[in-house]
Formats: C-alpha cells, sequence, structure tokens
C-alpha cells in the first residue's frame, strides 16, 4: 500500500523519559500530587548574565538566520574553552554549533556512520543512543559494563568487526553518575587505534563532578584529535535546557558532513541562543561553581538516604546529578494492592501510581533491576520524593 509508513519507524522507540513525563503531566492534570525524579535538567534558572546577553540580542536584532555551523564568536568562545579546560586546540572548521547535544550526537552519527555499518555502545546508557544510531542507518552493538559501571574494554574489543565504526560513551556518564578514570580512557584510545574508529565523546556534564573525580578529554590525548568526535554542550553547565544549544567537534570532514545534516534539518542554530553561549562561555563562572556545589549536597544526601534502605544497592556518585540503584531485592515480591512485581517497569509504575513519586526503570537505559532518579531538584523535594520511596519499597510482603 501506497500510504504504508517507514519501516525503519517501526523499530524506534519513543524516548522513555518523555513517555514518562507525558504520563507524570496527566496524572497532574487529574490532580495527583506527583514528585518527579525523572528529568534530567537543572531546576536552577539560567544565570542571569546569560538571560541578559540573550535579551540584548533580540533588542538588537540578532534574531535572524546565522551561519550553519554558529556564529563565529561563539566558535571562538567553545576554541578557547577547550584549549583552556581540556587542553586541545581546534580550528574553527573542526567546530560545529548544533541544536542542542543531542542533535549534534544524532548529526555525528549521521556523519560517520550508514547502511550495514555497527557502533558500539556500553551499557547502562542513556536512552537515546542507540535509537540515534538505527535512525541514522547504523546497527547498535550493545555491550556490558562492569559491575562498578567502568568500561569493560576485553568486551568491546571483541565487539568489533570490520563494520564497527564507533564506540560512544559518556563522562560523566548518564545514567550511572561514573566519571571514566583517565587510564581507561587511554586504554580504550589505544583500542580505537588498533581497530580503526571513532570515538564518539559526549561530555555534556563535564562541570559536574564531585570529590577527588576529574574530567578527562579523550581528544587531548596525542594524536586522538582526528579520532575523538567530541560533543558538549550549555543544557547542563549552564542551566540552559530550553536555549538548545549544543556543539560538536572533530575531523574537519565529520564536521562538515554534521553542518550538511543541519543545513537539511533546523538551517542554522538558533541566533538568540546563540549570543547568549557567548557569555555563557566568556562571562563569570561563579553560577557554575554554585551549581555544583548544590548538587553535592543534593548528592551526599541522596547517597545516605539510599544506603540506609535495606535491599537498596547504590554505588559511588561521581559526576552528573542522577542515582542509579540497584533494586532486585524487591522484585519478585507481592505488594498490597498490586499483585507481584516482576521488573523495575512494573515497579517504577507502582511507585508512580501509588506512591506518586516519578522514577525512571533501568530497562529504559538497558539495565533492568535498576532505578535512575535525578537530584536536580531541592532538597525538600528530594526529602519527599525518598520518603516515599522507600515507603513504597518496604511495603512489600516478607
Amino acid at each position: 500500500m501506497s500510504t504504508s509508513l517507514s519501516a525503519r519507524m517501526s523499530t524506534l522507540r519513543v524516548s522513555p523519559t518523555t513517555a514518562l513525563f507525558a504520563r507524570v503531566e496527566e496524572l497532574r492534570r487529574q490532580g495527583e500530587d506527583i514528585v518527579s525524579l525523572n528529568v534530567g535538567e537543572p531546576d536552577f534558572p539560567t544565570p542571569e548574565n546569560i538571560k541578559e546577553a540573550g535579551i540584548k540580542a533580540i533588542n538588537e536584532n540578532f534574531t535572524k538566520y546565522t551561519s550553519g555551523n554558529g556564529i563565529m564568536p561563539l566558535r571562538e568562545a567553545i576554541i578557547e574553552k577547550l584549549r583552556s579546560d581540556n587542553g586541545v586546540n581546534y580550528e574553527a572548521n573542526e567546530v560545529a554549533v548544533m541544536v542542542g547535544a543531542k542533535q549534534a550526537l544524532f548529526a555525528a552519527l549521521c556523519a560517520i556512520a550508514g547502511e550495514g555499518d555497527e557502533v558500539i555502545v556500553p551499557i547502562p546508557c542513556y536512552v537515546s543512543y542507540p535509537d540515534m544510531i538505527t535512525l541514522a542507518g547504523g546497527k547498535p552493538v550493545l555491550v556490558k559494563r562492569k559491575d562498578d559501571f567502568s568500561l569493560d574494554l576485553e568486551a568491546i574489543e571483541n565487539a568489533c568487526n570490520e563494520h564497527t565504526k564507533a564506540v560512544i560513551i559518556c563522562t560523566p556518564d548518564n545514567p550511572t553518575g561514573k566519571v571514566y578514570a583517565e587510564d581507561e580512557l587511554r586504554a580504550l584510545a589505544e583500542l580505537a587505534v588498533r581497530k580503526d574508529i571513532f570515538i564518539i565523546s559526549d561530555e555534556i556534564y563535564e562541570k559536574i563532578i564531585f570529590g577527588a573525580n576529574r574530567h578527562f578529554s579523550l581528544s587531548s590525548i596525542e594524536g586522538m584529535k582526528d579520532r575523538v568526535i567530541l560533543v558538549n554542550g550549555f543544557s547542563k553547565t549552564y542551566s540552559m535546557t530550553g536555549w538548545r544549544l549544543g556543539y560538536v567537534c572533530g575531523r574537519k570532514d565529520v564536521i562538515a558532513n554534521a553542518v550538511k545534516i543541519q543545513s537539511q534539518t533546523t538551517t542554522t542554530p538558533p541566533s538568540i541562543s546563540q549570543y547568549a553561549a557567548v557569555e555563557a562561555l566568556n562571562g563569570p563562572q561563579d553560577s557554575v561553581r554554585m551549581m555544583v556545589e548544590e548538587f553535592q549536597k543534593r548528592k551526599d544526601y541522596v547517597q545516605k538516604r539510599l544506603g540506609a534502605i535495606q535491599g537498596v544497592i547504590c554505588h559511588e556518585i561521581q559526576g552528573a546529578f542522577y542515582a542509579f540503584f540497584d533494586i532486585r531485592y524487591f522484585l519478585g515480591k507481592e505488594y498490597e494492592g498490586i499483585g507481584t512485581i516482576n521488573d523495575d517497569t512494573e515497579l517504577c509504575t507502582y511507585l508512580l501510581e501509588k506512591h506518586h513519586v516519578a522514577v525512571m526503570p533501568g530497562s529504559a537505559y538497558f539495565a533492568p533491576g535498576f532505578v535512575r532518579i535525578s537530584f536536580a531538584s531541592s532538597m525538600e523535594v528530594l526529602k519527599m520524593a525518598i520518603d516515599r520511596i522507600e515507603t513504597g519499597l518496604k511495603a512489600h510482603k516478607c
């Protein structure tokens, strides 16, 4: 039938985070008091100096199309940030500004992977990686990480073959909060050279790191700049999720292809957001330090509370603003008025419908038996939410 839909779309999932957000909004419209820990979005407002720069751009009529790869002042600010923060030198044609880091990731995948190509995804992983790879025409190859969520380099190497184009990682990591150590990233770089593949490095949570952990950028390794496709943005560090602005850096031909994709989809990044982003990078960074200090307090609280619940296993949270904890102890048990809960999705549905707290099932991140919460909420909200989680988990019949 000529009116049939794309076969590719039949394999594409609706983003689990988007689907849960819709259900939360529906329950709230019905008058339910829902505490939401499912959204990966800082609760802080965009800093005033950045908002003022956006308003100034509007008042000065910087509201038209821009260059497809971003305005030069922003690319220059990104280049200086990467030099000073990450120790890597890029040229202007090795950097492109995109409509969010998510588009930057998708454009990078489209630029390097086609039909029959494979991209290795260490799991647990960000929910959209496998679907982006599929949408780009490639095949995601899921490889489990170690129990402490570090990379299993042997498993990654065993997954490589003549069809492998890249491995994609996130550090600091969504959903696990893991920050990959420099030595394991150097080992991954050596593997990429041996296998002649790209590494897509999602560094969107770069500034949100706790304790003695440090961010290390793969691009800074000698000889790796042309093999690494670095993705970053403004959503998390500067609380600019709605401004929709990210960037991708890498080999000139990769970036040129990514810009082609943008030119045929969104045309250019948003002009107002770009002028605001220049101020984000070049202006004072006090707001970033304040946010990270507050996230540290919340992280400590969440880690302590979860660790005190019998049956919950929560690894050290090293970065980002997520706790990813093992709830397998609570599965296969009967809950009053519900019956037996068999998996993490059913458990999260139970917590939402019966205890009015929204959390994400680990299955969405290809890690069944786990739950992810975001602690990008006030301490008051976190206390209320974890009280509800604890009550719900303890309500099983022994």
